[in-house]
């Protein structure tokens, strides 16, 4: 005989998921539900939530990675709950860390020995690569000043004003006082010049920017280095600099080998670098190396037992998974010095496909230059009607997530639209970038249109701004009245 079951009216496994009454309601928001919701109705409600955000490839704000191979997406999600401090438990995910920072300070040109263990350490973005190379700096520097028998209480750092908002956070959370360097109209990054003029006997570091977020333009670390020898010898300081290669890092050393930036200039102390942006890899894993390890001073490093072995650790954060980690040595070995040097290639003439489409549009002025980041920086070059804020609205109907910002302090009226150009950024979605903004003007045009054209004397009245004016009656000197059309008429 056959057995048989009968459901109740309310049994919610005969139910669709939509059909349940769990999810009739909205998911709770700001307290804990009292009963437990099936694992596929909480699934839903969160994905359905979730299909409101925007295409991370379609992000063109981000620098972050967005793409990678299915076999390291695999590698990621097997290492997941692995805690990559748990360096006894777990000593080969200790062990890929380690190979991680001595490719990338090879990268670099540190200038460490065949066979020697380079000075550097995984964290969680250039974020916390910054605040570490930070300290390092203030830490030695006063160290030197209490050995020296002066005051220690007033340090600075000189950056430029173009600067991510992390170097922000490092001096106004670690006490240290921020000099910058204000850009200007057409020169958007540090000036090495008057960096180094700001420069005392207080100075931890200069830091310079490879790759600046607003425009991907190289800051000349070169430049700046000669200028601060030369002020160290006048002095007898000994200022250093730090390289924020958060997004270039993984640039330079494949398009620009030549391009001295990095270890190879003797005040170059410390790199950071953003393994989730150029490096390849999903968000969460950044890096940073010293040239020597007598750079970072000994006190900041701790040494813990309680997981096991001893295990020296300077981090800010402490537990994370090992997956980034892991995934970044899978990108180095997988791709390795040619494979990356292929990616960024194709992203950089990718880049110069947007830019020639947009310069063929004649709308556009292009503010970012072509060695850098791939990044396109472009600006209206009339606003009268509209701006950049108003294009990257009307774009996000596309699809399309371009950020419209302002330039930093004496060069805020400069407003731009930026495009980054990532790995999974093809020439396809190039062209298909540049029709979609061509449409959008013409949408803007037409809500927006030009005032019809005034006429003094007989003669159209051209404004400042290169536009034709009217006054709100549409008559000029009384002598022409403009109509609604647009058109002249009245006396000739």
């Amino acid at each position: 005989m056959g057995l048989s079951k009968t459901f109740s009216a309310s049994d919610v496994s005969v139910h669709s998921t939509y059909a349940s009454r769990y999810i009739r309601d909205s998911p709770a928001k700001y307290k804990m539900p009292e009963n437990s919701t099936p694992k596929d109705v909480a699934f839903q409600m969160i994905n359905d939530e979730l299909m409101l955000d925007g295409k991370p490839r379609l992000n063109l704000a981000s620098f972050v990675t967005t793409w990678m191979e299915p076999e390291c997406e695999k590698l990621i999600m097997d290492s997941l709950n692995k805690n990559y401090v748990d360096m006894d438990e777990y000593p080969v995910t200790t062990e890929l860390q380690n190979r991680c920072v001595n490719m990338i300070a090879d990268l670099f040109h540190a200038p460490h020995e065949e066979g020697e263990a380079a000075t550097g350490t995984g964290t969680v973005g250039s974020s916390e690569a910054i605040m570490l190379a930070g300290l390092a700096f203030k830490r030695k520097w006063q160290n030197k000043m209490k050995a020296q028998g002066k005051p220690y209480d007033k340090p600075n750092i000189v950056t430029g004003a173009n600067v991510q908002v992390c170097w922000e956070k490092f001096a106004r959370y670690f006490e240290v006082e921020l000099k910058e360097v204000k850009v200007r109209e057409d020169y958007y990054v540090m000036d090495p010049v008057k960096a180094v003029e700001m420069v005392d006997e207080n100075t931890i570091c200069v830091a310079a920017i490879l790759g600046s977020t607003y425009n991907g333009e190289f800051e000349d670390v070169k430049l700046l280095n000669d200028l601060l020898l030369e002020k160290n010898k006048q002095t007898g300081w000994d200022t250093p600099i730090h390289v924020d290669a958060a997004s270039g890092g993984f640039i330079a050393p494949f398009l620009y080998p030549d391009l001295e930036w990095d270890f190879r200039l003797p005040l170059v102390k410390s790199i950071n670098v953003s393994g989730h942006k150029y490096g390849l890899v999903y968000a969460g894993i950044g890096w940073i190396v010293w040239r020597a390890k007598e750079d970072l001073p000994e006190d900041l490093i701790f040494h813990i037992n309680y997981l096991g072995a001893d295990q020296p650790t300077f981090t800010l954060n402490f537990s994370k998974s090992s997956s980034q980690i892991i995934a970044q040595y899978y990108q180095l070995i997988r791709l390795g010095f040619e494979g990356y040097r292929n990616i960024m290639e194709n992203c950089q003439n990718n880049a110069m496909v947007l830019k020639a489409g947009l310069i063929k549009t004649e709308r556009f002025k292009i503010l970012s230059k072509d060695i850098g980041v791939p990044v396109v920086a472009f600006s209206l070059k009339n606003r009268s009607r509209y701006n950049e804020f108003k294009v990257s609205e009307n774009l996000r109907r596309s699809g399309w997530i371009v950020p419209a910002y302002s330039m930093p302090a004496d060069a805020k009226h400069v407003a731009l639209l930026r495009v980054v150009i990532r790995e999974d950024f093809s020439c396809t979605l190039a062209e298909r970038l540049v029709s979609d903004i061509t449409h959008v003007l013409q949408e803007l045009d037409m809500l927006h249109p030009a005032a019809p054209p005034a006429i003094e004397n007989g003669h159209l009245k051209v404004a400042a701004n290169g536009l034709l004016k009217v006054p709100a009656n549409g008559v000029a000197n009384g002598d022409h009245k403009v109509a609604a059309n647009g058109v002249a008429n009245g006396k000739a």
